[in-house]
């Protein structure tokens, strides 16, 4: 199914999406790869607030190429979502809905996806020129330190993705591993 979906969006829209949805998302999200995400979580570990509220937020696991002239971003692929596994459920406790990356997410994080009732995205990897002009702003806002892997507030339109496992923990890469064999015997 396809679906247009106004970001952050409230749990109910979230709650309706279905493994194998086509959504396209408008409005805010941010990124934040392995070492924001590191510095987020450390911080939390140490009593101390993170620099952007998680509430009902989106993050996009990214870190762009630099803009050319006249660009808002320079490419903007997903980077590989393993590598947030172990602060993700941190992240999620913190009030955070909407994940965008690539591949595949461990238990525990299918675990914390249902209990906090989030939606895990795929991005198209090896798309991310393509995925820049849906890209309409983009302000570091935090650790501007990191550079490519600063925190980035992102303004959207019309970016796709595709639901990889929703809220209830069904999730995209295996049934479509069934669904194959099925089709194919």
């Amino acid at each position: 199914m396809e679906r247009h979906l106004k970001v952050p969006a409230d749990k109910k829209e979230l709650i309706e999406l279905k493994s194998g949805d086509y959504v396209y998302l408008t409005g805010t999200i941010y990124t934040a790869r392995d070492a924001a995400h590191k510095r987020m979580f450390d911080s939390l570990l140490e009593g101390k607030e993170i620099p952007i509220s998680l509430q009902n937020q989106f993050i996009y696991y990214l870190g762009p190429t630099p803009a050319k002239e006249g660009q808002v971003i320079g490419s903007a692929g997903p980077t590989t979502s393993s590598r947030m596994d172990k602060y993700t459920p941190a992240m999620l406790e913190q009030g955070l809905k909407g994940m965008i990356g690539k591949g595949k997410r461990s238990k525990e994080v299918i675990s914390a996806i249902i209990e906090n009732q989030a939606v895990y995205f795929a991005a198209v990897g090896g798309a991310g020129a393509l995925l820049s002009k849906c890209i309409k702003k983009s302000e570091v806002i935090a650790y501007d330190d990191l550079g490519t892997e600063a925190i980035r507030k992102l303004r959207v339109e019309n970016f796709p993705v595709i639901v990889v496992i929703d809220s209830q923990g069904h999730n995209l890469y295996e049934t479509a591993v069934e669904d194959f064999k099925k089709n194919n015997k």
